[in-house]
Formats: C-alpha cells, sequence, structure tokens
C-alpha cells in the first residue's frame, strides 16, 4: 500500500518503519497527511509487526501543521473547524493508544503538531541537532489538542512553561525535562531504535500489549474527557482574528498585529 506523503516498510524482524517524505515542506502536517499516518498506522496494527519506529526525511522531523492549509481554515465553518480538530485529535489519540510500542527517531526539528508526534511515542529519541517546541501561541494558535497528553508527560510546571512561551529548545533541555529518552549521533539514530525495538521484541507480545492496554486505561476516560474540551477550544481560537492574523503575518514574513 503506498502513500503520498510517507513511506511504511516492514521487515522480517516484525519491525514496522514509518518515514514521514515530505521533506521541501519539512514534513509539515497536512490533512493528507493526517489520513496516511492513521493508514500507516491501522497497516502496521493489522500486521504481525511488533514495534513501529516514526522517523522524518530530510532536515526536519516534522514542523507542525502546514500553514498554507491553516490559513485556508481561517476561512472555514466553525462546524468545519470542528471537524479538522477531530481529526487531527484523531492522529494524537491513534499514536498515545496504539497498542504496540511506537519509537520516535527525531532526525531535526519537531516543532508544534510535528513535538507531538515525535513525543507521544513510547520512546523517543532524538540527535542533538534536533529541536523541540509547541510553538503555536507565535502565530496565535494553541497547542490544545496536545495539551492533554503533555501534563500527563511533564507535569504542569513544565507544561505551562513550553505552551505559554512557545520557545524552542534544544535536545539536551529535551532530556532533562524527560520529554524525550535519549540523545543520540545522527549516524546511530535508526541503529538504536531498532535496537530498543529488538528489545521489546524479546518480550512477551501478550504481557506488552496487556501492559500497553493498562497504562492507558488508567486515564482513558480522563483523556477522552479533556479532549472534548480540547476540540472546541481548538475550534474556537480559529476563528479569532489573532488566528488570522498570526497564520497570515508568518507568510508574508513581518510582525503580527495582535489584538488589544
Amino acid at each position: 500500500m503506498g502513500y503520498p506523503t510517507l513511506t511504511y516498510q516492514h521487515d522480517d524482524e516484525g519491525i514496522a518503519t514509518i518515514a514521514l517524505t515530505v521533506p521541501e515542506k519539512r514534513n509539515a502536517i497536512s490533512a493528507q497527511m493526517i489520513t496516511d499516518l492513521l493508514g500507516a498506522l491501522e497497516q502496521a496494527e493489522a500486521s504481525p509487526v511488533r514495534v513501529v519506529i516514526i522517523t522524518g526525511s530530510g532536515k526536519a522531523f516534522c514542523a507542525g501543521m502546514d500553514l498554507d492549509e491553516l490559513h485556508a481554515v481561517a476561512r472555514q465553518s466553525q462546524q468545519k473547524n470542528l471537524e479538522d480538530a477531530r481529526r487531527i485529535t484523531k492522529m494524537f489519540y491513534k499514536l498515545y493508544s496504539f497498542p504496540k510500542p511506537v519509537i520516535a527517531a527525531v532526525n531535526g526539528a519537531a516543532i508544534a503538531g510535528g513535538c507531538g508526534i515525535a513525543t507521544l511515542a513510547d520512546f523517543t529519541l532524538a540527535v542533538p541537532e534536533a529541536k523541540f517546541g509547541y510553538t503555536e501561541v507565535r502565530i496565535g494558535f494553541m497547542p490544545a489538542i496536545v495539551a492533554v497528553f503533555l501534563r500527563r508527560k511533564l507535569g504542569d510546571a513544565q507544561m505551562r512553561d513550553l505552551l505559554l512561551t512557545g520557545r524552542i529548545i534544544s535536545a539536551d533541555e529535551a532530556l532533562q525535562m524527560s520529554l524525550i529518552a535519549e540523545v543520540v549521533p545522527a549516524e546511530n539514530l535508526m541503529a538504536r531504535a531498532r535496537e530498543i525495538a529488538r528489545t521489546l521484541i524479546g518480550a512477551s507480545p501478550t504481557a506488552v500489549a496487556q501492559t500497553k492496554k493498562l497504562l492507558i486505561d488508567f486515564d482513558r476516560a480522563a483523556i477522552r474527557a479533556e479532549l472534548e474540551s480540547a476540540i472546541n477550544a481548538s475550534a474556537d481560537i480559529r476563528a479569532t482574528h489573532d488566528f488570522q492574523e498570526g497564520v497570515t503575518s508568518f507568510l508574508e514574513k513581518r510582525a503580527p498585529k495582535w489584538s488589544t
């Protein structure tokens, strides 16, 4: 099965590798990529694959949402904005709750929604040059969906730091925060990801699957309720002046003129 925005490969060891393949757009998240990533994950789930590795092609892992698409979003109806928010929520929740272990091999910048993809994996490895950040507030948007998962990973104080400032952090700082698990030289990134995958494959598949299910079940009801609030918040902000101005000013490479 082919996908326009990514490649999917699996080997005889039981490892599937999903590589985002839109390097000319720094692997930005588009509606097509959401569809493709959901399809690739469903393909892996239905197969004998035991572990999934997600990485990027080119210099970036994933630069967040495609700004050309976000610009179009600013002119959509509230109902369409809700549908879009639900679509990206479905992708993030699929990554979070995927029944098989997921490893993110972050080969470069992971920004905004791309940072969400990277850090929702069970294990996140990054090259020393990688950058991380939830930069949505800098373009008048908000990281509503990812906040539901991030506060469980980092805690309130560090989450507020990253989400309210929108600042970019290095791989080393991400490691100190426990946002990622390891910093790995670029030449060893995929080898280390596969080494972790083999360790996971050496364990009982039933036990691993049941353990993942248990961990997800601890917060499943609360997360679903919080995601509903986040979906509405994500849709609402798209109708604001600051969202439209933020995206437009970014595309026009000028300073934004925020509302007062």
